[in-house]
Parts: C-alpha cells; structure tokens; sequence
C-alpha cells in the first residue's frame, strides 16, 4: 500500500542544533529510495508502507547511533484506495483550485 507521510523526528539531549540529525534523516530516505520533500518543521516522504515505515525506524536507529539518548517522533499519514495519488498531485490540485477565479 502507497503512504504519503508528514514525519518529524526531534532527537532530544543533543543541544539547540538539529540540522545533522534532520540530514541523517534525509540520508535515509534518500537510501532507501524514497520520494521526499523536506519543509521547515518536518519532511513528507512517499512510497510503500512498509519501505516508509522501515525508513523512519532506521532514522531512529541512525540518531541514538550519533548519541542521541531520546527521540520524538510524529507522523500524520494519508493512504487511499480509490486511486493512486503523489505528494505532487495533492499539491497541484490546491494550486489549480487557487489558480480559479
């Protein structure tokens, strides 16, 4: 089944500074060939849920590796059954709908 995620992982016990952890993050989706799009509080990540899901448990696993003693997670999640859908198509269908008078 396709997910289209809204995922932010926030170590916690590290310092002010996140942005080497969020990259760790996006390494991993990058290697696991997910479809991503990095935002200011967060990152949306498409493709099969157990490829999703298995993604974000790497990350997890990546920053208690580089000493992260806590980590919070949240994640919002839209599946659909009727018809295939992209991140791009659901952006795009807002975009067409401001575009109207």
């Amino acid at each position: 089944m396709n997910v289209i995620v809204d995922v932010s992982v926030v170590p916690i016990g590290v310092g002010v500074s996140l942005s080497s952890y969020v990259a760790a993050c996006e390494r991993v989706f990058a290697e696991a060939g997910l479809e991503t799009k990095l935002h200011a509080n967060g990152t949306n990540v498409q493709g099969e849920w157990e490829a999703v899901f298995g993604a974000i448990k790497r990350c997890h696993e990546m920053l208690h590796e580089m000493g992260a003693p806590r980590i919070a997670t949240t994640i919002r999640l839209g599946t659909r059954t009727d018809r295939e859908q992209t991140m791009s198509d659901k952006i795009a269908s807002v975009e067409s709908k401001l575009a109207e008078p």
